[in-house]
């Protein structure tokens, strides 16, 4: 049986927000740092999207290294210019 979600549907806020995407950031770190791209992919897309529902404030309270990393440098191996898992290898 799986394990219960127990997420209650509300969207995250304040210090619960910012708890969420750091976390995230982390993970998707510990997944690049382990060459799991598939999974560092989908964390990073998560994290990002929670990054841009955050205020600017919100967004300083980030620390440094996690918004460097989530912003610059993941966005080189992941960013739009680059060509999509899955294709290209036949």
């Amino acid at each position: 049986m799986p394990a219960k979600n127990k997420t209650t549907g509300q969207p995250l806020a304040g210090a619960a927000l910012l708890k969420e995407t750091c976390r995230r950031i982390r993970a998707a770190r510990s997944y690049w740092d382990a060459h799991n791209n598939r999974a560092c992919r989908g964390e990073r897309d998560k994290a990002m999207a929670l990054y841009e529902s955050m205020s600017a404030a919100e967004r300083e309270k980030v620390p440094q290294a996690l918004r460097v990393w989530l912003r610059y440098r993941s966005e080189k191996y992941f960013g739009e210019h680059r060509t999509q898992p899955g294709r290209g290898r036949e």
